[in-house]
């Protein structure tokens, strides 16, 4: 597609601002392990850029894995190709990126636009054709070179609040063609002002004493003060210690809107050498999880601080650690005062620091007192326990440290099916999925086996399948599981539309749908017995079909079935007229 008159002038206007911000962007110097075209790329915005959140914010269990541009908090900006290349993937998603697409470039990486209003009419064509052919809302389709070709500077869409999003603005990335991790897209010359240097609000030692972090290591807590990139200990001009320590501080990058974001890199040096490093510059999206590890975990679900952790779990998968001697973990026992800095820089290389100083006293002992299990589980093996009554598996790779096992069980509760088991504590994160069998008493009827799923006592369903006597589901938390029924269809609720409604001059058929406990598994609509396309917000539950410009005049019957996670369904059928 050509570009107009305006897309070419916008075109030369970017890239000549890329050019001279590009010896600008980082005016202080940042951790960088790659090389970064600084001028390939221009914004996908024609805003002032803006951050709502940043690269490698941490979320809730993930990095962030983009720039969320602000867009006024309204829908409908105009989405542009930072770079000539070709569509190259069109997803559509119920939740997480709503509608987002992709384009290859030829310097070898993937830009991603995401939580979109909607594409451009020709790729909204394509992406609806798709959606029929396999009657699906969900899709999720790559595409040849040759299909969808784009030129930099061209409207490829426009911004919106679809899929997980909490609010309008757009969804940016960069990805590594070939690896598909995603990188940060300031290190590729996308300036966005930021003068600001980032906030220290707490610093934190942990006594480890040469046993694995969990819920019960002991912590101190030290009062700071300072601003402006300027930050000091209350109190305690020397800490003493004793045994193995780690610290960890509570930080963010404070935005010229007010939000507060992620910081780019914390590095802690002792005595003037680096003992840990991290860089937020890039990671893979299978490792994004281990965000659980790198923070302290049982603070965040106990209090909701979030602090992140200068030591490193050995089950820790992420690429984000620089230098790490020892894992970040001190163990010194010599007489001498050790002088301790941590240095905190944003993507713009804004930069702030706390010093202390810390020194080895064998009197100052804080005991950690471990847990005893009923078997120790490794984070590098395979681990299975049973206790005839219960059986888990848990991979390799699912567990950061080792972990002394906790189990018990209670009586069950009235209309479950099984004793509730006790499975060590929810305040230890988990990498991945594992496996759990309960099993069902004799009050589960064999025709129900079907219907019974593995619930926790916070009310989640963890899905369930039987399996040689058991019901076997797949949880990615510790806690507390029984065995429930979920027998109920998901409840229908007509907005718009009634039995013989005369429907001329109205847009669309909406609903609202839920289930109790499973979940929504699918939704399908025909209209005169042909499948139509529902579009759904999983945020409050509203389903809607569209009218097509093709829908004949005169009276038409229109139905809808939706299934919840253990085929459960709910039929509602109306006739209507156009």
């Amino acid at each position: 597609m050509k570009l107009s008159r305006t897309g070419r002038l916008r075109n030369i206007l970017f890239t000549s601002i890329s050019l001279l911000v590009a010896g600008s962007t980082f005016s202080q110097e940042i951790t960088v392990s790659g090389t970064y075209p600084k001028t390939d790329f221009i914004p996908p915005l024609d805003l002032s850029p803006s951050l709502a959140g940043s690269f490698g914010e941490i979320r809730g269990g993930h990095f962030h894995s983009g720039l969320d541009y602000r867009t006024n908090q309204r829908e409908g900006y105009p989405v542009y190709a930072v770079a000539d290349g070709f569509v190259s993937r069109l997803r559509v998603q119920v939740g997480g990126f709503g509608n987002a697409l992709y384009i290859g470039h030829s310097n070898g990486y993937t830009t991603v636009y995401a939580h979109l209003q909607r594409f451009s009419p020709r790729i909204a064509r394509i992406v609806k054709d798709y959606q029929y052919r396999k009657q699906s809302f969900d899709v999720d389709f790559p595409l040849l070179p040759i299909e969808i070709p784009v030129k930099k500077g061209e409207i490829i869409a426009w911004s919106g609040n679809t899929g997980g999003s909490a609010g309008p603005h757009l969804h940016f990335e960069i990805r590594d063609s070939r690896t598909e991790e995603t990188i940060n897209p300031q290190l590729f010359g996308l300036e966005v002002p930021d003068r600001i240097k980032p906030t220290i609000e707490g610093l934190y030692m942990y006594r480890l004493n040469g046993l694995p972090f969990n819920e019960n290591t002991t912590k101190q807590y030290f009062r700071l003060s300072g601003s402006n990139g300027n930050y000091r200990l209350d109190q305690s001009p020397v800490i003493n210690f004793s045994g193995e320590v780690g610290f960890g501080i509570i930080t963010y990058d404070l935005q010229p809107a007010g939000n507060k974001n992620g910081v780019y890199s914390i590095e802690l040096k002792m005595d003037s050498t680096t003992i840990f490093l991290s860089a937020l510059e890039r990671f893979a999206f299978s490792n994004s999880r281990a965000v659980n590890s790198h923070i302290d975990y049982p603070t965040l679900l106990t209090s909701g601080r979030t602090i992140q952790k200068s030591f490193i779990e050995p089950g820790n998968p992420l690429s984000i650690y620089k230098t790490a001697v020892n894992r970040g973990i001190i163990n010194t026992r010599d007489n001498n005062i050790h002088n301790m800095q941590y240095i905190v820089k944003d993507a713009k290389g804004n930069t702030s620091t706390i010093s202390f100083r810390i020194k080895y006293n064998p009197g100052s002992v804080i005991a950690n007192t471990e847990k005893q299990g009923v078997k120790k589980f490794l984070y590098n093996q395979v681990n299975e326990y049973s206790s005839g009554q219960m059986k888990v598996v848990l991979p390799k790779g699912v567990l950061y440290s080792d972990i002394n096992l906790y189990y018990d069980r209670s009586p069950r509760r009235k209309g479950t099916y099984s004793e509730i088991h006790k499975l060590h504590t929810r305040l230890i994160p988990l990498h991945s999925n594992y496996d759990l069998w309960i099993k069902p008493d004799s009050s589960l009827p064999a025709n129900l086996y079907n219907k019974a799923v593995i619930v926790d006592t916070r009310g989640a369903s963890h899905g369930g399948v039987f399996d040689s006597g058991f019901i076997k589901g797949r949880p990615r938390v510790f806690g507390e599981f029984y065995i429930a029924l979920d027998t109920i269809a998901p409840v229908i609720r007509p907005v718009n539309i009634t039995d013989d409604k005369q429907m001329a001059g109205i847009s669309r058929i909406s609903f609202r749908i839920s289930d109790n406990l499973s979940g929504i598994r699918s939704f399908t609509g025909t209209i005169d017995g042909q499948w139509v396309l529902m579009e759904y917000d999983p945020r409050n539950g509203s389903l809607w079909h569209a009218f097509e410009d093709t829908l004949p005049k005169g009276k038409h019957h229109f139905q809808l079935l939706v299934t919840d996670m253990m085929m459960n369904s709910r039929t509602y059928n109306a006739t209507f007229y156009r």
